[in-house]
């Protein structure tokens, strides 16, 4: 009996989790960790699905690991008056800059690809993490296919393997957010209890 396409996803998923280096994380946990402790702020840089994980990561890191996070892409004004008076290319920069990032910070990106200045592809993404290096800001990364950018500029950087080509997108996606809760439940960065494991 051949097996059904939800059985296959699933089969791939626990293939790549095993797959995923754990050392890794743990750096990036690591850094992060380093971010809080000197003052530092957590910038969450995504495109697409990934701007919706930014959100959602700024406010597990916020909340639950009590390290000062934002994400450009939640400020939809600013994000469309840069992209219509400046161009898309720098809206992360841009926004970096006048959020004044310093070497404290450290950038988190969540992508598919991680920037890919030859192939013109998240530009954004490029310039914002060429922007964080210039200061001396650390960057991070939950990304796939080779990392592109994230991995090359990057001090420690998670790739989800692309093992299936023709699901790249949903199994780096859905992966880089159990990455991330993985990471803000890390004892090296929570301290805040969830709500519900806190329940009696």
């Amino acid at each position: 009996m051949s097996r059904t396409f939800s059985q296959d996803f699933l089969v791939e998923t626990v293939s790549l989790l095993e797959k995923i280096d754990s050392a890794a994380i743990e750096a990036v946990a690591v850094g992060l960790a380093e971010v809080r402790k000197s003052g530092g702020r957590l910038f969450i840089l995504g495109v697409g699905g990934s701007a919706g994980h930014a959100s959602h990561a700024v406010n597990d890191f916020r909340k639950i690991c009590d390290i000062e996070a934002y994400a450009p892409t939640d400020n939809v004004s600013e994000l469309t008056a840069r992209t219509n008076d400046e161009g898309w290319d720098t809206t992360f920069s841009e926004w970096l800059k006048g959020s004044r990032v310093r070497k404290e910070d450290a950038l988190l990106v969540f992508s598919v690809g991680g920037g890919n200045a030859e192939k013109n592809v998240s530009m954004n993404l490029v310039r914002a993490i060429d922007v964080a290096k210039s200061v001396g800001a650390k960057v991070y990364g939950i990304v796939g296919k080779d990392g592109g950018h994230t991995k090359k500029a990057g001090d420690a950087t998670v790739i989800i393997p692309p093992l299936y080509p023709d699901r790249v997108t949903p199994h780096t996606e859905g992966l880089a957010a159990v990455v991330w809760h993985l990471l803000v439940s890390h004892p090296a960065l929570k301290v805040t209890a969830t709500k519900w494991e806190s329940v009696k």
